[in-house]
């Protein structure tokens, strides 16, 4: 029969194992992201990158002051019970010792009654306390009490059934009952602390648990799946209009933040929120603001597209917020409005992205991104090319800054852009396509490289083979985008100054019909674009998106745009037009040219599996000097065998 106990070190076994399973994935999300992902290096210019020391100095705090979080310091309370409980169990003595009296007379199990009298006599003449001469360290108490546990131990032995049940059971009584300890200190079952306890039992899971559920229910049940306020989406859904414009949409935004982010501002904010009202209607006129309730969410929008410096610490925090929770809102407005397929209205959401990440308002020239700019704009290109050039023939001092803003400004290149149908040549009413295009990023200011070698053709053909197969294996694929090699950095941060963190370059890839003004695929993110290296043969990477084709045969043009997150007027846009064949109209050498096209090639793993099986492959013309080696070797041979 089993037997439990109530064993209070086993508790702290239970207690460290539970902390260690909470702690360690909480501990290794504290690390900082850098340490983690290896990146590239971002923009270089002087405002950057003391914009990213204030980021890191604000995370991380000062050596005095030092930012802990909630869960920093939940972290660290853990670890300081974790140092506790681990120390009490090092320090607990084991008392689960098994009483063996072989050892204690350092002899076999084997030995003999006679054997363990011989023994026993050898060891009494050397441990008895009348003959041992006490060393350093050593006392008659010690030198007793080993004398005993040896005659013990030698009584135990001499005695047939002791030796039997150490022997047979490792224990000198025989047999014993199993004993298991449970993970609970003694004073939660004593039952003085009965009623403590029960009432900590009923505090927790009679009032604290369903209170942790219905406040998570009830809290699920005001968002949406954007993280945005259910109040807000209605707001949202009532202000989506096909023609919506920029100012509609900022008003939608003030009148959403107040309700998604509370923040209290004194009475010295609310003059400087009155100043800055006075200071945005010298720039916009006094129509700006429409409603009181939001006024201040608006002046402090306002004053971030303006430009328009807030002092106050209060006001710059709650203007942060507000700031960094927009994305989010955009993103659920943009989602109401891609429900309609409405595309103008689309394209004023994600433009809109890039306008706030970069401070520029509406109207205001996109020179305005680059270090060294302000309003009223100067008669300078706003391209980075020929901004360093106009810069640097005027001997103006900014082109410096402006170069280094160049070199990583990051100017997306389509490499190409086609469809793709699994398996056949052409796209039938229905069918399944896959929009797949290639993108890289190329800094606008000009490098040009070049080692006067001439290109190895060889090379560049066996280059372009494996490309074509890394490009058939990424179709039949279910992944949207291909991964990156093995160490391949990611993209860093890009020259966003005047955001209130660090960003990196994103596009929005949107397929709509300019005709009927509709959203033909919803669009995607796509990021982390390779550079351009010309070193690399495959300096690109590779996006699909997936669609079905019409029901009608004919032709749809229609248009894939590529709009940046954080760039103004870098959006690049490709006419494509999507041929729909109705495959039973075509002619039998078209079919039959259908078929030869779908055989694979016979030097591929394709081409040599289905000639195996018996299958058809294409067969790869060789050059004219190989084809006349091998007829002369054919000619050889057949003379051999007349000759024979």
């Amino acid at each position: 029969m089993a037997q439990y106990q109530y064993d209070g070190s086993m508790a702290a076994y239970f207690l460290l194992t539970f902390l260690s399973l909470a702690l360690i994935p909480l501990t290794y999300s504290l690390i900082p992201a850098k340490s983690r992902v290896k990146m590239a290096d971002g923009c270089q210019c002087q405002e950057c990158l003391e914009h990213r020391r204030k980021i890191r100095s604000s995370e991380e705090g000062s050596f005095l002051r030092p930012k802990f979080g909630k869960t920093a310091f939940i972290t660290a309370i853990g670890w300081a019970v974790f140092a506790v409980a681990a120390y009490k169990v090092a320090m607990t003595p084991v008392e689960n010792k098994i009483y063996d009296p072989f050892a204690i007379l350092n002899i076999a199990r084997s030995a003999t009654e006679q054997e363990i009298k011989k023994h026993y006599k050898r060891l009494s003449l050397k441990f008895h306390p009348d003959k041992v001469k006490l060393g350093p360290g050593d006392t008659m108490e010690s030198i007793q009490d080993h004398f005993v546990n040896i005659t013990k131990a030698y009584k135990a032995l001499t005695d047939e059934t002791i030796r039997r049940n150490v022997i047979d059971f490792n224990d000198p009584d025989g047999r014993q009952q199993f004993s298991t300890g449970i993970a609970i200190p003694h004073w939660i079952v004593e039952s003085q602390n009965s009623i403590w306890v029960l009432g900590f039992y009923a505090l927790v899971f009679g009032a604290g648990l369903p209170a942790l559920v219905g406040r998570w229910w009830f809290g699920s049940r005001r968002y949406t799946k954007d993280g945005v306020l259910t109040r807000t989406a209605e707001l949202f859904f009532k202000s989506a209009r096909e023609d919506i414009t920029e100012k509609g949409i900022l008003v939608a935004l003030a009148t959403a933040l107040p309700w998604e982010k509370h923040g209290k501002v004194g009475k010295a904010a609310d003059v400087e929120l009155g100043a800055l009202m006075g200071k945005i209607d010298e720039r916009l006129g006094s129509e700006w603001v429409l409603k009181a309730e939001t006024s201040r969410a608006l002046t402090l929008i306002y004053a971030h597209l303006l430009r328009i410096p807030v002092n106050g610490a209060s006001l710059q925090a709650l203007q942060k917020t507000y700031l960094l929770h927009i994305p989010s809102l955009l993103n659920s407005l943009l989602t109401i409005i891609l429900a309609h397929n409405w595309l103008p209205a689309s394209i004023q959401v994600m433009n809109l992205q890039a306008r706030f990440v970069q401070a520029v308002a509406s109207g205001e020239e996109k020179i305005l991104q680059f270090p060294g700019m302000t309003a009223p704009v100067e008669d300078l290109p706003d391209s980075p090319d020929a901004l360093i050039e106009k810069l640097e023939a005027t001997g103006d001092g900014r082109a410096g800054e402006v170069k280094k803003v160049g070199m990583k400004w990051g100017k997306l290149d389509v490499v190409d852009v086609a469809y793709k149908v699994i398996g056949e040549r052409f796209v039938s009413p229905g069918a399944i396509v896959q929009l797949v295009f290639k993108l890289r990023t190329l800094p606008p200011v000009s490098t040009k490289e070049s080692n006067g070698t001439l290109p190895n053709v060889d090379k560049e053909k066996q280059e372009a083979k494996m490309n074509e197969e890394r490009d058939q294996a990424f179709l039949v694929s279910k992944k949207d985008f291909e991964d990156l090699p093995a160490g391949e950095p990611l993209s860093g941060w890009v020259h966003a100054p005047k955001w209130p963190t660090n960003r990196r370059a994103k596009w929005w890839v949107v397929l709509g019909d300019d005709k009927t003004n509709k959203v033909v695929v919803p669009p995607m993110w796509v990021s982390d674009l390779p550079y351009g290296d010309p070193h690399k043969s495959r300096n690109y990477r590779t996006f699909k998106m997936q669609f079905q084709a019409p029901q009608g045969v004919g032709l749809y043009t229609w248009r894939i745009r590529f709009i940046s997150d954080v760039f103004i007027g870098e959006d690049v846009a490709r006419d494509l037009t999507l041929k729909v064949e109705d495959l039973s109209l075509l002619t039998a050498d078209e079919q039959h040219q259908e078929d030869q096209i779908s055989d694979p090639e016979e030097d591929t793993l394709a081409g040599q599996m289905a000639a195996m099986r018996g299958g058809s492959v294409k067969k790869i013309a060789y050059d004219s000097d190989e084809s006349s080696t091998d007829d002369d070797q054919e000619d050889g041979s057949d003379s051999s065998s007349d000759s024979d």
